[in-house]
């Protein structure tokens, strides 16, 4: 992260910045959190070190891409053991509605989906994000500064690894 030499000042550019890639950051995040609340709050953690930060203009919505994906995966990251306790109680529910059995399958998946990504290496998981979250191979490789040609590499790889850890073989671990 590039920090301003002047501590505490906050950029001039904040406000437009702010206002021209907001829904983007909150997508790249909500694409890993999956909660467009959650998304909401890594938008702005984001932009406040944004704020605090000296990234040149060519650089921002990389820089905002990659921070939102990163931010994003620490909560999750953080968030395992409490995914963890979650799904236990709900487990232990008793009392499902035959009715809401297809919700609670699509959200255990979501669940197993967000907890092995965050099993993936960094660079992997980052690079697996951004492409579907819908930025072209070059925009994946300025955002984490390798080139085009390893961007697919790259993916494809995390990709690969993704469906390792959803392997049912993975979940005796």
């Amino acid at each position: 992260m590039a920090l301003s030499p002047a501590r505490g000042a906050v950029r001039p550019d904040l406000d437009v910045v702010f206002r021209q890639n907001y829904q983007h950051v909150v997508a790249v995040a909500a694409r890993v959190l999956g909660s467009r609340d959650e998304a909401e709050d890594v938008a702005q953690e984001v932009f406040v070190s944004f704020g605090r930060s000296s990234v040149p203009a060519d650089d921002v919505c990389g820089w905002l891409s990659v921070a939102a994906a990163h931010t994003a995966l620490n909560l999750l990251r953080s968030g395992r053991r409490r995914a963890s306790r979650e799904e236990m109680a709900a487990a232990r529910d008793d009392h499902a509605v035959p009715d809401v059995a297809d919700a609670v399958v699509t959200r255990e998946e979501s669940s197993r989906v967000r907890l092995a990504l965050a099993q993936l290496p960094r660079k992997q998981a980052v690079a697996l994000v951004l492409r579907h979250s819908g930025l072209s191979y070059a925009d994946v490789a300025a955002a984490l500064d390798m080139s085009p040609a390893s961007v697919g590499t790259t993916v494809r790889r995390a990709e690969s690894a993704l469906r390792k850890e959803l392997s049912p073989d993975a979940s005796s671990r």
